[in-house]
């Protein structure tokens, strides 16, 4: 057996203390999991260490931490892959050294205790947003509703999630914006957009794309694609929502959703090159009072230097070949 030091962040909101980092030494083999090292450490050292687990087998997703300053699930993540990580630059000042393992409760929701969070406050409450059960048209059946098999494989992506939060956990936007629907809940969006069983496609579609705070608020970070313990790739469903959105239902959404996609795949191939500048003006419009506003703090970025001022001179797009696959590139961007 080995020695590994775990670094467990501490904090007790009933206490009214500052949370703070507290350090172990583990006796275990290097491919026992992080959550058993955090067991064995409360079993024997600490029995007041908080941590919420069930399954031990990454089936039911209630070990979700943050290790090493990254979303994963407790159970899955091995003691000696964890000890080998390079220190991420967001650790550096003291937070973790070499050989050590940093463990953490997940971002952005509330701490309850040391590594237990409240997914009610906002995982759960953001799923609820999005109708998460099926609405069928017309008298159901009188046994189950039968659908080919293939029809069903575009959503098992989507169906495989469990729920664990990783994703929530480690999304910027919602670092930004907290009331952003999120990955995870956009993702159980499509599970029943993508349901041939389901009577209401555009009426969920208009819905997320409406809201400010829906399918268009992604900013494509590719964290909660990087942080999914089971491949369901949040940030792709969300972009399934945004094409089923636009060109099946060509839903012309307040947030410029849709304008914003016919002008990206207008600019590229016409100029070969995306001109940042040209799709602020085409995708909010220089008539409307958004895009007026946008634009005017864009010319003051521009005298700071922020915005690149290359000529066209300096750049010689070269026209492009095959501007068919283009729409599929823009929706996407």
């Amino acid at each position: 057996m080995a020695e590994y030091q775990l670094k467990i962040r501490r904090y007790n909101p009933e206490g009214g203390e500052p949370p703070y980092w507290a350090e172990y030494t583990v006796d275990l083999d290097g491919h026992r999991s992080v959550l058993d090292g955090i067991l064995k450490t409360r079993d024997e050292v600490d029995g007041s260490i908080g941590i919420r687990c069930s399954c031990q087998a990454a089936i039911c997703g209630s070990c979700g931490v943050r290790i090493n300053g990254q979303a994963k699930l407790a159970c899955n993540t091995k003691l000696e892959d964890a000890a080998s990580e390079p220190v991420r630059i967001s650790q550096r000042s003291g937070i973790r050294e070499e050989g050590e393992i940093t463990v953490e409760p997940m971002g952005n929701m509330p701490v309850l205790k040391d590594l237990i969070v409240n997914m009610d406050e906002v995982h759960w409450k953001k799923v609820q947003r999005v109708v998460p059960w099926l609405l069928p048209e017309g008298d159901p059946p009188e046994r189950e509703y039968v659908v080919p098999a293939e029809t069903m494989i575009d959503v098992t992506q989507a169906m495989a999630c469990i729920h664990c939060g990783a994703c929530v956990s480690d999304c910027l936007s919602m670092e930004v914006d907290p009331l952003f629907i999120g990955p995870a809940a956009l993702a159980k969006a499509y599970r029943f957009v993508g349901d041939p069983r389901d009577a209401a496609t555009e009426d969920r579609l208009r819905d997320l794309a409406e809201d400010p705070h829906g399918i268009y608020d992604c900013t494509h970070c590719f964290s909660c694609v990087q942080v999914c313990p089971k491949g369901v790739a949040p940030m792709d469903q969300i972009m399934r929502l945004r094409r089923r959105a636009t060109r099946d239902f060509e839903i012309n959404d307040q947030n410029n959703g849709h304008r914003h996609e016919k002008a990206f795949t207008k600019i590229i191939a016409k100029k070969g090159i995306l001109d940042e500048r040209k799709l602020l003006q085409d995708s909010l419009g220089p008539l409307r009072p958004q895009g007026g506003i946008a634009l005017l703090r864009s010319f003051n970025s521009a005298r700071s230097g922020l915005l690149s001022t290359t000529s066209q001179a300096d750049v010689q797009p070269s026209p492009c070949s095959g501007t068919g696959s283009i729409g599929s590139f823009g929706a996407t961007g």
